[in-house]
């Protein structure tokens, strides 16, 4: 655990210091500020636990301190500390959540119990914490689940899914598909905690497709939707919007319907795009076609999972590269070829179906065309020159 000190008196600093039992506590690291200022840059930074302040400094108060903390909703445990018996000190204190208010001068023994006390309590409602987030974990898992089954036509209970809802006579889908390399899950669970604040919808998480979100919320929503989205997400995101529904068990057949839009292109962006985002996604392009270079991948796969056009990430990808998408993938795979062919006894029927291509007959004289030699032939002059050396 963290704490800190707050005093514009070292003095005052230094018996805090030295009078508190950190070690027994649990408290390992100990730090100092001298004012409200410098202490609200050494909590954004370190983030301690326990924080201990005057409650008169010059610039920011201690008072105002608190109110600082409270405000960015402050989960550690603040003891308030100073030379004035003041009942409207006390008073704020409270407001503000604080733990307790001490006098000085600072007795050992009331000191040490009072740090206990806080650390007890903050430990206890970490654990409340911890306890409830797992909950809620485990049932927004569920959710979704219940969610993806009635989108993948599985049998779904309308009446646990409507639970998930407001109340409304007519509800809008619209399917939110992410950029491939980003990890979508913390922008639909910030996108799901502000439809349920507002009372205004959901959004569920696709289990079979980690880039896909389905958002269904009440009719005549979207527009705010759509405009909380475009302030709030930092990443690119495409839309299709969908008919509206009356019955929970339309959702099945709506979804396929959202899906062929989105596969057919019949989308729309949010957030444009740079030229430092454009190189950035050109380099996770290529690093995927590395990736599953031995997959059916084509320049119209790419362009739906990383929201480019096809002409464009075929023009870039030229350029970065020095060649076309077809010729990267013909090499990566040959030169795969060339290592299974040396290091393994697979056949060569096995080697071109693990690397993509049906045609036994096709690969070998692709690979004769690219290596100068068949498959066969340059397996036989690595093992002769293998036993040469040896």
């Amino acid at each position: 655990m963290k704490a800190l000190i707050v005093d514009d008196e070292f003095n005052v600093r230094d018996v805090i210091r030295h009078l508190g039992q950190w070690e027994k506590y649990g408290i390992t690291d100990l730090f100092e500020a001298c004012n409200g200022e410098e202490a609200k840059r050494v909590i954004t930074r370190e983030n301690p636990e326990m924080i201990l302040t005057d409650v008169k400094m010059p610039g920011i108060s201690g008072l105002e301190l608190i109110e600082w903390l409270d405000s960015i909703s402050y989960t550690g445990k603040v003891i308030l500390i100073t030379g004035f018996d003041d009942y409207s000190y006390m008073r704020k204190a409270i407001q503000c959540g604080s733990f307790d208010y001490l006098l000085k001068p600072i007795e050992a023994d009331a000191f040490n119990h009072t740090l206990a006390e806080a650390v007890k309590s903050w430990k206890k409602e970490a654990e409340d914490r911890h306890y409830k987030e797992s909950y809620e974990d485990v049932k927004r898992l569920h959710m979704n689940q219940v969610v993806t089954e009635a989108c993948i036509g599985e049998l779904f209970n309308s009446n646990e899914l409507a639970s998930y809802l407001p109340p409304a006579e007519k509800y809008d889908l619209t399917l939110i598909s992410f950029y491939q390399m980003h990890h979508a899950y913390p922008y639909i669970q910030l996108l799901d905690d502000e439809l349920v604040i507002q009372k205004i919808g959901n959004a569920f998480a696709l289990q079979n497709d980690p880039s896909l979100c389905l958002v269904i919320a009440k009719h005549g929503e979207w527009f705010a939707i759509e405009e909380w989205i475009s302030q709030q997400f930092d990443i690119p995101v495409r839309l299709v919007n969908g008919d509206s529904i009356t019955l929970i068990t339309d959702i099945p057949t709506a979804f396929q319907s959202l899906l062929r839009a989105a596969e057919g292109q019949n989308f729309r962006t949010i957030n444009r795009l740079n030229d430092l985002d454009d190189a950035r996604r050109m380099k996770d392009i290529i690093s995927y076609v590395e990736k599953y270079y031995m997959n059916e991948l084509s320049l119209e796969k790419l362009s739906n999972r990383f929201f480019l056009s096809r002409e464009h990430i075929s023009r870039k990808f030229k350029q970065e590269t020095g060649m076309p998408l077809s010729k990267y993938m013909m090499n990566l795979r040959i030169n795969q070829a060339k290592c299974w062919l040396i290091e393994t006894d697979e056949s060569i029927f096995s080697i071109s179906t693990m690397l993509g291509y049906q045609d036994e007959k096709y690969f070998s004289k692709l690979f004769k065309k690219v290596v100068g030699m068949t498959p066969f032939e340059y397996r036989n002059s690595k093992k002769k020159l293998q036993i040469g050396i040896r």
